[in-house]
């Protein structure tokens, strides 16, 4: 399957399964059934994914749900789990007030 999914598949209606309620990421509350309906409505990367329910964007950065996330994505689309690409992972960040990197960039510190 090169690495890419056929968008073009139909994946037949959306039926719920009896562990819908489960919840998968636990950051951000999303159950598996959440997960799945993303998957009928055509957003088949775990990027995608990501973006529209935000599963692994909570405390726990995905080190918690992000395999579970991706082998439910793969069964719904009925594909290996290795054809999916992991989301890009960025480091978490906080606000920082200017004051702190003009100090930095004059060579002063608190």
């Amino acid at each position: 399957m090169n690495g890419r999914i056929d968008r073009s598949i139909d994946l037949g209606p959306y039926v719920a399964a009896p562990d819908d309620g489960m919840i998968i990421c636990r950051c951000e509350e999303v159950t598996k059934g959440e997960i799945r309906r993303a998957v009928h409505d055509g957003m088949f990367t775990i990027t995608e994914i990501r973006r529209y329910l935000r599963t692994g964007m909570g405390l726990c950065q995905g080190q918690t749900c992000a395999r579970l996330v991706k082998q439910i994505v793969a069964k719904e689309l009925d594909v290996s789990p290795d054809v999916l690409e992991d989301a890009v992972a960025r480091a978490p960040f906080r606000p920082v007030p200017m004051r702190v990197l003009a100090n930095e960039a004059e060579g002063r510190t608190r």
